[in-house]
């Protein structure tokens, strides 16, 4: 891509830039803020650096690309992390600035910043970004900063120190400085006091005089001034204010040759600056593929939706299109009704998209995937989910075959506000950046739902190449990237794992990808527990679903669930079961037997949380109808009406054993899916009606359960699902109850 740097003069906005050429894109134009006044030489800003702005306007010369430059006329007037368009904040000054930039080079395509732990700066190029149509491009986010400032000094970055303030560090002393020169001072102040050795809190700014970049010419600081802001004995404060300086040129430089291109800046740009000027803001149109509103969309007369929810404090609904038989008007069409429906519902609660925290995206045919992301950011915005935008995870299902429509969406609804919302939108080394309304993570009442995760390499976001081992390692790196922003790991904190494996591959690579998936998390789970053990956590929920198709042809999905208390002192005891402490309820003729444990996957916090997983094979399947079907073959199942209504029974049983046994009720599910395999050859109404009416069965004889208009399940037809990557269950039930 073609790509506008943001500098401000500091070693990280140049060194992010070296990172963008080594990515292989192309910096061909620089942005940068300044004071109103030149005689000032810092602002009262969250966002900008401004000391040795004077400096700055040699950048062009010194790289041989245009400058544009304007002078901050905003003040800081939106102070909360996530940012929305406020006139007169400074932030509308970079977007005056950029949208200049990108009227007059039209082929720039991204935007490059040096953030790299400052989330509020971040979501505020981020914001600009997206308002823009470009891409935000912060390759140092998240880095371990001192790996970083060895890693700038390594590769050429000369830059000295511009302002200090932190403890152990005097203007007197230590303003002018190289980084090279102070690196190992802060290494040791990073020990003894914890600042940030690259400076992100403030303990240091710098000014770059010299770098790869700089293909043209050198800058030479010949005199400055000390200016003291603050004499304090602990940590005074000070700046450098450059007096005089020059440039010093080069000959000819071969490095970064390849990329230093300008062919679409013309000629009589390079090395010119301008300064953008105007007090206007350009009103921009949320960025999407198509400007139709939602109310637009209409429930359509030939569409018949099937909605189920759950009733506790935070709840599921999941609509689907029912009896699909007819002709079917495409995609869109079933996901804007779908998605339509579920809107309805969620304002007949009281409720909007903001509530929402996870979404289920299940469509039809991948080779939609696009179609069906225009119609999502259609109601999914950043506007209607202003304490963040969901996570989501996207599979391909067999819907048409199960007689299904299109689309398939759930939705997980919280009647409070007071998730927490992970969603880095710049592309960078971290993680796989989410461009769009759909989140990497969402944390709500202790429980952390992370977004599916494919075994994207994330500064290029694109597959790993190796196969799907590859993907996999790729896959849960990601995974642990997200989960240390909440301070925990897979390995400690995990409590459910749904790995979606690619119909492509064989049963071999599937099994290979379990054993792989298994050891990490061993390997891993050594350096959380002392002298290695692992015997005081138990392990989480392993589902294994195997589906036609994943987004980018990708060979395997990761969805983990983490489990992450307030009180860390507790992690080790979760998944601890507690014997059974109740009667057992003689329900439908079953019994409780040794065999039943062995198709069930638990784990249960104690009065927080309830997690199940029952796998019924063919062997199960057999022994469950068997019991009661004295003229059945004892070994064999053999997928009757009769036999599928058994089946239904003995989950509900279960499930509600399970329940009572660690003190949980119906009252506490969150949501409840049965995956059943297409090898059924059931549709999704039979299977619905079947439970439906196990169900209702239940809640006559027990009184553990009210039924109501809608099912309190979702079906999820499968190519295959089980607690294996061997997939060969028939019916997967998948169990969340909550107390929290």
């Amino acid at each position: 891509m073609k790509v506008v740097g943001l500098v401000s003069g500091g070693k990280d906005s140049c060194y992010a830039m070296m990172r963008c050429i080594e990515y292989d894109h192309e910096i061909v134009a620089l942005a940068n803020l300044m004071p109103l006044d030149d005689s000032v030489d810092e602002l009262d800003s969250y966002m900008y650096q401004t000391v040795g702005h004077q400096i700055v306007v040699s950048y062009a010369e010194c790289m041989g690309l245009p400058l544009f430059r304007r002078r901050i006329q905003g003040s800081t007037r939106h102070q909360h992390l996530s940012y929305t368009t406020t006139p007169g904040d400074e932030v509308e000054d970079m977007f005056i600035l950029l949208n200049e930039v990108k009227r007059q080079i039209p082929s720039i395509a991204a935007v490059s910043s040096g953030a790299i732990a400052s989330d509020y700066q971040r979501l505020r190029v981020e914001s600009v970004c997206s308002r823009l149509g470009l891409v935000s491009l912060a390759y140092l986010w998240k880095h371990d900063q001192s790996l970083l400032l060895q890693e700038m000094i390594t590769k050429g970055i000369v830059a000295i120190t511009v302002k200090v303030a932190a403890m152990g560090l005097n203007p007197s002393k230590h303003l002018g400085r190289e980084i090279a020169y102070l690196q190992p001072q802060l290494i040791q102040l990073k020990e003894k006091y914890g600042i940030n050795v690259c400076g992100e809190g403030g303990e240091y700014e710098t000014l770059t005089l010299d770098c790869p970049l700089f293909k043209n010419a050198r800058i030479v600081l010949d005199d400055f001034q000390v200016v003291l802001h603050s004499s304090n004995s602990i940590a005074p404060v000070g700046v450098l204010h450059p007096s005089a300086f020059h440039l010093e040129h080069k000959e000819e430089s071969t490095y970064f040759s390849n990329n230093s291109r300008t062919s679409d800046v013309g000629s009589e740009k390079v090395g010119y600056v301008h300064e953008v000027q105007g007090n206007c803001v350009p009103e921009y149109g949320v960025r999407c593929q198509s400007s139709e509103p939602t109310s637009d969309f209409h429930t359509v007369a030939d569409k018949k939706l099937q909605i189920s929810r759950t009733t506790r404090g935070t709840f599921s609904i999941g609509c689907w299109i029912q009896d699909s038989s007819g002709p079917s008007k495409g995609l869109q069409r079933d996901m804007a009704a779908v998605l339509k429906n579920i809107e309805s519902q969620l304002h007949e609660g009281g409720f909007d998209w903001v509530n929402v925290l996870y979404i289920h995206l299940y469509i039809s045919d991948m080779d939609d995937f696009a179609l069906a992301n225009e119609t999502y950011v259609r109601f999914i915005t950043e506007k209607n989910c202003y304490l963040g935008v969901p996570s989501r995870s996207t599979i391909e299902l067999p819907l048409i075959q199960v007689g299904l429509g299109k689309a398939y969406v759930e939705v997980l609804v919280s009647k409070d506000q007071s998730k927490r919302v992970l969603h880095v939108q710049s592309i960078s080394c971290w993680a796989p950046s989410c461009i769009g309304p759909y989140s990497q993570a969402t944390l709500h009442k202790e429980i952390l739902y992370m977004a599916g995760q494919l075994g994207l390499d994330p500064p290029t976001m694109m597959l790993c190449s190796g196969g799907a081992i590859a993907e996999l390692e790729q896959a849960l790196e990601n995974c642990e990237a997200v989960a240390k922003c909440f301070n925990c790991s897979l390995a400690s904190s995990a409590i459910l794992f749904v790995i979606y494996c690619s119909a492509s591959l064989t049963s071999s690579e599937r099994i290979e990808i379990q054993y792989k998936l298994e050891t990490f998390l061993r390997q891993r789970a050594s350096s959380y527990l002392p002298n290695g053990s692992t015997s005081e956590v138990a392990g989480p929920v392993f589902l294994y679903v195997l589906a036609p198709n994943l987004p980018k042809r990708a060979l395997v999905e990761v969805k983990p669930v983490l489990y992450t208390p307030e009180d860390k002192e507790t992690i080790t005891q979760t998944g601890l079961q507690n014997p059974t402490c109740t009667k057992i309820l003689n329900l439908w003729g079953f019994e409780q037997s040794k065999w039943q444990d062995s198709c069930c996957q638990k784990y249960i916090v104690r009065g927080k949380i309830c997690l199940v997983a029952i796998s019924i094979t063919n062997e199960f399947a057999a022994n469950i109808c068997s019991e009661t079907d004295q003229n059945s073959a004892p070994c064999r199942f053999f997928g009757t009406q009769q036999h599928m209504k058994r089946l239904a029974r003995f989950c509900i049983y279960l499930l509600d054993e399970i329940f009572r046994e660690n003190d949980f009720s119906w009252g506490d599910l969150m949501n409840l899916r049965f995956y059943f395999s297409t090898s059924l050859c059931l549709t999704a109404d039979a299977l619905s009606l079947t439970l439906t009416e196990a169900f209702t069965g239940f809640s006559k004889i027990s009184q553990r359960i009210e039924a109501g208009k809608e099912p309190i399940f979702n079906l999820i037809p499968v190519l295959g699902s089980g607690r294996s990557a061997s997939v060969d269950d028939l019916i997967t039930c998948e169990l969340f109850a909550s107390k929290l």
